[in-house]
């Protein structure tokens, strides 16, 4: 269970920041109905990124969907966006509901073991604009979700992300906080986490 009760009101952050975790929004059985559907019709392929210079292949996959064919660049590498599924356009329809925003766009993370983690990090990047909202579902496993203060790393706040899940990072948080899902030798079971998002086009940029 999550660390802070169900209250999408409750700012996890103690500054610079708002993250709210809203807790269990799916039921058990559409919650893992989701799970299998995303894990046999998404065309999962491995992660790259660019390190000092370098191309790496991670072991956790990925996907990338968009309103439109958005390209989306982050750790030195650029991904053209999917059209919608059926399933994942009645999620995003859900989750738009359950915080209030609007998304055009979704990275999905397949995580198939506790093996596989992600590196301290923020979405920060230009595509998604200042003060970006950001909604995360998890499906499978619980993991821990860790964020640290970017001038102290010893100011941090954790969660277990439970199945069906969602939890919301908006306002400055991206500017100020860094997030990581460490790696765990104990969880040998999957867990998806899809990532809604708002890829600012040029047009929304002059205010269109």
């Amino acid at each position: 269970m999550n660390l802070f009760g169900d209250n999408p009101t409750a700012n996890l952050l103690p500054r610079d920041g708002t993250v709210n975790y809203h807790g269990v929004i799916l039921p058990v059985s559409e919650a893992w109905a989701c799970f299998d559907a995303l894990l046999k019709e998404v065309p999962w392929r491995h992660d790259e990124a660019v390190l000092y210079g370098k191309r790496i292949v991670t072991a956790r996959e990925v996907a990338w969907y968009g309103d439109s064919a958005y390209e989306y660049t982050y750790s030195g590498t650029t991904k053209t966006a999917l059209p919608w599924s059926a399933e994942l356009r009645r999620l995003k329809h859900t989750v738009e509901q359950a915080c209030g925003a609007v998304f055009n766009s979704c990275l999905l993370n397949l995580y198939h073991h506790g093996g596989e983690g992600m590196a301290w990090h923020s979405d920060d990047e230009k595509s998604l604009g200042r003060n970006t909202t950001i909604a995360s579902v998890s499906l499978g496993t619980e993991r821990k979700f860790s964020l640290r203060h970017k001038r102290d790393h010893r100011e941090t706040v954790s969660i277990r992300l439970e199945h069906g899940s969602l939890l919301v990072m908006k306002g400055e948080t991206q500017t100020h906080w860094q997030h990581t899902i460490p790696k765990s030798a104990a969880i040998k079971e999957p867990r998806i986490n899809l990532t809604f998002r708002t890829i600012v086009t040029p047009l929304a940029e002059r205010g269109g």
